[in-house]
């Protein structure tokens, strides 16, 4: 079954870019109750919320579970969705809520094994196979150790490094995700690389 296609073109006008305007455009439809262009919001963005939740909780096991439900409240809130920001920053609001809740229901005391995390979800594993041979074991042990520093970060740091860094968020939306301003935005990010570097410094020696 062909999936929905918007009625209009998109394209990045009046302030808002192409992949944007496709957003407002599904959810507009999702609004509605169109599932179809429900479904293509999910196709579009899971990756990244599984992404970002793997990483956030350190935990491949229960990523889909909560995009899942990240998805579920995308769905009730659509009727009464306005578009006064991207709808990426939208997405990740609803994310970090869930995310932080999860966190704070665990008591940040369960441990998941990186090597468990990577090999258990293709959002968050590393393009290993493209390496060489000789370099295959340096590089997923670099890759290990970036993963862990960053999951040792406190929660809202982790959260603006993996927006920035993973998805590519720019220091509005993320502040706006984050609810805080674009300078504590930036703060965030200072003393997370600041911590990531001091962290990393024997690693990168080796």
């Amino acid at each position: 079954m062909p999936g929905f296609i918007p009625d209009q073109p998109c394209s990045a006008t009046d302030g808002v870019d192409a992949d944007d305007a496709i957003d407002v455009a599904l959810m507009r439809e999702t609004a509605k109750g169109n599932e179809k262009a429900f479904r293509q919001l999910i196709e579009r963005h899971q990756r990244a919320v599984i992404g970002t939740v793997a990483r956030m909780l350190n935990d491949a096991t229960e990523a889909e579970d909560i995009a899942q439900m990240v998805f579920v409240r995308i769905w009730q809130s659509a009727p009464k969705w306005t578009h006064d920001a991207k709808f990426t920053t939208f997405l990740f609001t609803i994310t970090r809520n869930l995310v932080f809740n999860e966190s704070r229901r665990r008591g940040r005391k369960k441990e998941i094994s990186l090597e468990s995390h990577e090999e258990n979800h293709p959002a968050v594993s590393r393009a290993d196979d493209a390496l060489q041979p000789g370099e295959g074991m340096e590089k997923r042990e670099l890759h290990r150790s970036i993963d862990q520093a960053i999951a040792a970060l406190p929660e809202q740091q982790r959260m603006a490094v993996i927006l920035r860094t993973f998805e590519g968020l720019d220091y509005e939306e993320i502040a706006r995700s984050l609810d805080t301003s674009v300078s504590s935005v930036k703060s965030l990010l200072f003393r997370a690389r600041a911590t990531l570097r001091e962290a990393l410094m024997d690693t990168m020696e080796e």
